[in-house]
């Protein structure tokens, strides 16, 4: 991609109605991102990868086959991750992650067949053209997963993040543990979006793409008040320098982990706690539905032999000495 993704928004650059067939992959990610409003950060970087794959090769002239052989040839691939140039030569520097996973193979599926949508709403493709990505399987991806804090683990992470350097680490936590939201659904927060006389934050938008609100416990309330108050546009975990960017914490939390005796454990997973321990705590799946934001319970049912082994817990505890003989 150009420098066409610096474009202001709605500044379109459509070629001539009788080039818009002849469009290159490269070209058409340009027209694309100049008018992406959506919220999916990686989207910039699996078109690159894109471009860098077929950005020559004009729309019209992708087929199934060409893409899958070549989203297959890019599965094979070991992950990478930038580590910044080298300061005597000023070579990037890589680290390999391993085999690619299928979350992010999806991803990358999904990048080229939502430019090709595009492609197909702005007309810069024949009438009847069906994009060739639909025929292209989507790995299948174990979403199961529902790894989630002990007590004792809870309470050492509770502890380090509290003596971290970055001080709001220890209300990050103990904000995705109570409410259940997502990493970027708590970094995108302003303090304009809370209301602490009635310990509830506002979400504008969550990744469903609806307005929820989350319940804010006394404890996490008092913290903010503790950190201090700032104006309303200033987001609550904003960056050091920037209050309108995120904090990138990454590595204060890995320090939290290594230092509390945590492994095999993501960030992502303090809403499985979350979920987990209203579970195991007698809430029904609708109800664990509602606080995680789920739109459907499919997505809840991973959580379902919790809620089982606690209404076993119960019937035992109290029906379990009916039918005993006298």
């Amino acid at each position: 991609m150009t420098d066409a993704t610096k474009r202001p928004a709605g500044v379109l650059p459509f070629p001539p109605a009788a080039n818009r067939e002849a469009l290159t992959v490269a070209e058409l990610a340009d027209l694309y991102m100049a008018a992406y409003r959506g919220r999916d950060r990686s989207r910039p970087h699996y078109l690159t990868q894109w471009c860098e794959l077929l950005g020559s090769l004009r729309i019209r002239d992708l087929d199934a086959d060409l893409v899958a052989d070549t989203l297959a040839t890019w599965a094979a691939q070991p992950a990478q991750r930038f580590l910044g140039r080298d300061a005597a030569t000023g070579q990037a520097r890589w680290k390999e992650l391993g085999p690619r996973r299928a979350a992010s193979i999806n991803r990358m599926r999904s990048a080229l067949s939502a430019l090709l949508r595009y492609a197909k709403r702005q007309r810069f493709v024949a009438r009847g053209w069906v994009n060739p990505v639909l025929d292209v399987e989507a790995q299948r991806e174990d979403n199961a997963r529902t790894r989630f804090l002990s007590d004792a683990e809870r309470e050492r992470l509770l502890r380090v993040c509290r003596l971290s350097k970055w001080t709001k680490l220890h209300l990050l936590v103990m904000m995705a543990i109570t409410t259940g939201a997502r990493r970027g659904e708590l970094l995108q927060l302003t303090y304009g979006d809370l209301d602490l006389s009635k310990g509830s934050a506002y979400l504008a938008t969550s990744k469903n793409g609806e307005p929820r609100v989350l319940p804010l416990t006394p404890i996490v309330v008092a913290e903010i008040k503790r950190l201090g108050v700032k104006p309303a546009d200033v987001l609550l975990f904003s960056a050091k320098y920037r209050s309108d960017k995120p904090m990138s914490f990454g590595t204060v939390w890995r320090t939290a982990m290594k230092q509390a005796s945590i492994e095999n454990f993501r960030f992502h997973d303090l809403r499985h706690s979350c979920a987990s321990y209203l579970a195991q705590s007698g809430a029904s799946l609708a109800e664990i539905a509602d606080v995680l934001g789920h739109k459907s319970l499919d997505v809840t049912r991973r959580y379902a032999h919790l809620t089982v082994d606690t209404k076993r817990r119960l019937v035992q505890r109290v029906l379990g000495c009916i039918g005993e003989a006298a």
